[in-house]
């Protein structure tokens, strides 16, 4: 998922709980905060991914002499 789905899975468990909330609503709560949670966790596996992608790359950078 793009880095924009990840924030709009967000902002959608944001919506969630506010609605949950206004509502009353233990479940609906519940579930945007979990939609939330999953958000923001893909935010940061994505931000690892990329972390990891430059490392590589500088050490391949490194063993070919490449710059």
């Amino acid at each position: 998922m793009s880095e924009l789905g990840n924030k709009a899975e967000q902002v959608k468990g944001k919506l969630k709980e506010a609605a949950g909330d206004v509502t009353d609503d233990d479940s609906l709560r519940n579930e945007g905060k979990a939609d939330h949670a999953s958000g923001k966790a893909k935010e940061k596996v994505g931000d690892l991914e990329d972390t990891t992608e430059q490392a590589i790359d500088a050490v391949k950078d490194k063993l070919t002499g490449d710059r």
